[in-house]
């Protein structure tokens, strides 16, 4: 495993950086002279080139400019706005409410032929009964303390799981026996969800297993991640989203998902562990 999901997120703003650097040294510049030309201070330029501190667009103008490199600008923009959307944090995300974050994603959803998903804490989204989703997100709000639209979000995310019912599409999903006891809202709305996992596993185009607390470990539980086809997965931690593109990190991942989805029980074996969660619901 890697070391963290964000090191390809720091090493491409470390490669962006180089670049920058590589642009003074091509115009003979010091970061003093840069700096001057610039008009901010030396630190400044000395940030930007360790990477200490990540270039604005307008930084990247400036410094091409500076450095008589205008043609490297809109490349160098480019990279960098994709480096900041491999990691971008939460309160971030949903300065706005959550509504526009549930939107933003359905691209991907409507691209992908091919979903693996695993999470350890909360039903994936994709799952989500509206009841349970509102729940979840009005939670979330309070805690990172953001506009609670939860929801217009909920009625979003259920808009955006109606690609489960394509049968063109496949789903692979993963759930640690956790999940499904873990109470999120009150006991009508999360015996809705579990019950909602019962009709979901009749789908033909959809694998759900759940992996029970008895499960020997051979991988231990991790952190809630989204495997779209083979290019790209997503990955949900506590401050930030983490968007990993690199083919030896996906592929990671989806290693990972595959020694999961060996700890993990199907069809009738499933469903008596999501039927038992939902007898236990007081």
């Amino acid at each position: 495993m890697s070391a963290s999901p964000s090191s390809s997120a720091q090493a491409a703003r470390e490669a962006i950086a180089s670049r920058l650097g590589d642009l003074r040294k091509d115009a003979e510049l010091t970061g003093h002279e840069l700096a001057l030309r610039c008009g901010w201070s030396p630190a400044k330029s000395s940030r930007i080139e360790r990477a200490r501190t990540p270039a604005s667009a307008a930084d990247i103008r400036a410094w091409c400019k500076a450095c008589g490199a205008e043609d490297q600008t809109d490349d160098l923009i480019a990279a960098n706005r994709q480096a900041d959307q491999m990691y971008v944090h939460w309160q971030k995300l949903h300065r706005h409410g959550m509504r526009r974050a549930q939107e933003e994603v359905a691209p991907l959803y409507e691209q992908t032929r091919h979903f693996r998903v695993y999470c350890s804490n909360v039903v994936p989204g994709i799952l989500q009964t509206e009841a349970y989703a509102e729940a979840l997100l009005s939670t979330i709000a309070a805690f990172q303390d953001t506009p609670d639209d939860s929801p217009a979000a909920a009625a979003s995310r259920i808009e955006r799981s109606r690609v489960l019912h394509d049968g063109n599409r496949r789903f692979a999903l993963l759930l640690e026996e956790a999940v499904l006891r873990y109470r999120i809202g009150d006991a009508p709305a999360m015996a809705g969800q579990l019950g909602y996992l019962l009709a979901v596993m009749a789908l033909p185009n959809v694998s759900l297993g759940v992996i029970p607390f008895t499960a020997r470990r051979r991988v231990w539980p991790l952190e809630a991640f989204y495997v779209f086809d083979d290019r790209r997965a997503s990955v949900e931690l506590l401050t930030a989203a983490v968007n990993v593109k690199a083919p030896s990190e996906v592929a990671t991942y989806a290693k990972a998902f595959h020694e999961l989805s060996k700890l993990a029980v199907y069809g009738a074996s499933a469903r008596t562990l999501i039927s038992d969660a939902i007898t236990s619901i007081e």
